[in-house]
């Protein structure tokens, strides 16, 4: 993806902007990129886009609870494997737009391990890396007036953003949360009052999400308060943002985005180790789709960024290739969905190899 847009986008507080769903529908309003190899989310419609089923308690209970992380942590790896092999092509390639982000991944994945900040899963390679202090990051997080006021909160799933989605609960919040890789679904919503307190540790890990967080779809009303999203590295005078370089934080804002939950006075907020903070994000070459942060919590500092970087304004079809559409049915459904009331054929981006696509629980 080499399309690079220019423009300001307010930090917050603001008043809210019209959502997607509100706005014209051209080809650009909707276009999205991101490196996925997602599965199953939605079930064939040829008028609406329907809820998923996604992974369930159902599915834990049947399968049990070993040999559920068992399969993931496998997925996990052969994810890990693809992306390694992926980065050292693209990093290799110095006409490929992504090769200098890897430089900067890189380094301080190195640093990390080095310095011995980085904490389980290890190494921390191709990972949102965990970190020392990861909890007291959470802690910070949890004192911004954004997260005391916010009713729903959406976080990623990763590691070192347990005790965030662990502190989203226990404030009697609503947590939204993806299936990781969204291999199995699309997002789950936990809700404290449903858990006990010998459930609500358990509830922040993807089993406890299998088990007691309810799947939802793209038609589901829903107003997203905040967004906690996991970085590589994050540089702190612009809000620029790094993740692992899959797209899927940018791939779940781009649907919240479409569904309406969210606008660009919706503060994103990051919780990372100091020695993640970087200088060298050069802002002029990144992304349409890439996702600013407002705030950056660390083990020792908040930060407010005011970020003047744009935030996506949606789904960028162009940059989203047949192979990358063809394993993720609600991509498929949503664009289908489009075409029949826009009554326009919806672009699609150039061809590419992709890993193998991760199994779903059958």
């Amino acid at each position: 993806m080499d399309t690079i847009l220019f423009g300001a986008s307010p930090a917050f507080p603001i008043k809210k902007s019209l959502s997607l769903l509100s706005l014209p529908l051209s080809t650009n309003q909707f276009a999205f990129s991101s490196n996925t190899t997602g599965d199953k989310y939605l079930r064939n419609s040829p008028h609406k886009v329907e809820e998923s089923r996604g992974t369930s308690r159902d599915d834990v209970a049947t399968f049990g609870e070993a040999a559920y992380e068992a399969e993931r942590l496998r997925l996990d790896a052969e994810a890990r494997r693809s992306m390694a092999e992926a980065s050292g092509r693209e990093a290799a390639d110095e006409t490929d737009p992504r090769a200098w982000k890897w430089a900067i991944r890189k380094r301080v994945w190195d640093m990390m391990e080095a310095q011995n900040v980085a904490r389980f899963p290890r190494p921390v390679h191709h990972r949102i890396p965990n970190f020392v202090g990861a909890s007291a990051a959470a802690n910070k997080l949890s004192e911004l007036e954004v997260f005391r006021v916010s009713k729903c909160v959406k976080v990623n799933p990763d590691s070192p953003q347990k005790q965030v989605r662990f502190l989203t609960l226990d404030g009697g919040k609503k947590l939204l949360t993806p299936q990781p890789r969204l291999r199995t679904g699309f997002f789950s919503i936990l809700q404290s009052h449903v858990l006990t307190p010998s459930t609500l540790n358990e509830a922040c890990t993807s089993v406890g999400v299998a088990k007691y967080g309810r799947p939802i779809g793209l038609d589901e009303k829903i107003k997203v308060d905040l967004i906690v999203i996991g970085s590589v590295a994050v540089d702190p005078n612009t809000g620029a943002r790094l993740g692992k370089g899959e797209g899927f934080a940018e791939l779940e804002y781009g649907m919240l985005r479409y569904m309406g939950a969210i606008d660009d006075s919706t503060p994103v907020v990051t919780s990372v180790h100091d020695v993640q903070l970087v200088d060298d994000i050069p802002v002029e070459k990144l992304l349409i789709h890439d996702v600013p942060v407002d705030v950056i919590c660390t083990p020792t500092q908040v930060i407010f960024t005011n970020t003047q970087i744009p935030k996506p304004q949606g789904i960028y079809w162009d940059k989203l290739s047949p192979e990358k559409l063809g394993q993720i049915r609600v991509l498929q459904e949503l664009k289908r969905k489009i075409e029949e009331e826009t009554g326009q054929k919806l672009p699609s981006g150039p061809s590419e190899k992709l890993p193998p696509t991760a199994q779903r629980w059958r």
